[in-house]
């Protein structure tokens, strides 16, 4: 079985039950968390004189999945790698501290007698997210005027990954 589609978990309207507490576990909503699909925050190089950041902005409110922003991620520092030779810096600025829970569904024949209980039930944790209100930054690439339709490009495609829509701010240094 897969993921279920991104449309049933990317409003942000429902109550967030993330509490997971490492001292006293007894005391979380959650009893184990979801491993956590994103790998890396910063990437590229870290150097002191580049002139411009580019951030990606969400334009409203929405709750991604962890497993979305790792492929926004892998695609668009794929593509900086390849076109800026590793002359940028590419930051990652929210972390997915939301906890998805699921109930599961049966399918096939008969399923309609073995999944009618439980109403309103709290399901079992599946997945991380991360929770954008409008105006977040999402990303920010630091690098280099001259690769700016590079960093513009890395974010369509990035972007292509992500539910709802973004912009691109744009600031020198």
């Amino acid at each position: 079985m897969g993921f279920r589609p991104a449309r049933t978990c990317r409003d942000t309207d429902k109550p967030a039950w993330t509490r997971y507490s490492r001292r006293k576990p007894r005391k979380s909503y959650v009893k184990s968390l979801p491993h956590n699909a994103l790998r890396h925050y910063n990437m590229g190089s870290r150097k002191k004189d580049y002139d411009m950041v580019v951030k990606l902005v969400a334009k409203e409110d929405v709750q991604l999945r962890a497993n979305s922003l790792e492929s926004a991620r892998m695609s668009a520092n794929r593509y900086l790698e390849a076109n800026t030779l590793k002359n940028y810096a590419f930051k990652i600025h929210k972390y997915p501290f939301q906890v998805i829970r699921e109930t599961k569904r049966q399918t096939g024949a008969g399923a309609d007698r073995i999944s009618s209980g439980m109403q309103k039930a709290f399901g079992k944790p599946m997945y991380r997210a991360a929770r954008l209100r409008k105006g977040h930054v999402l990303f920010s690439v630091t690098t280099y005027k001259k690769y700016l339709k590079h960093v513009k490009e890395a974010y369509r495609k990035a972007t292509s990954k992500l539910s709802k829509d973004y912009r691109v701010e744009i600031e020198e240094k």
